[in-house]
């Protein structure tokens, strides 16, 4: 069994709406000192192997074809 964790966050220069507000409600709140904030989602996947360097590339792929939209988006590949 393996895990693969997947951090997706849009690219720098797009604008990230959902962190602007969220960015704005902390400094609502009286957090200061904030700089930026940006959103993004983590999704993590259980694959039946025990290949980590198959496993990835499979992970990469979906992302190419599904999780990512990679027009606007980055996103990371963690293997566990």
């Amino acid at each position: 069994m393996t895990t693969a964790i997947v951090n997706i966050f849009l690219k720098e220069g797009v604008l990230d709406p959902q962190g602007k507000a969220t960015h704005h409600a902390l400094d609502s709140l009286g957090f200061k000192g904030v700089k930026d904030v940006r959103i993004g989602k983590q999704i993590i996947l259980q694959l039946e192997t025990d290949d980590k360097s198959e496993a990835k590339a499979k992970v990469k792929e979906m992302c190419e074809m599904l999780l990512a939209n990679t027009v606007i988006e980055d996103y990371t590949i963690e293997m566990k």
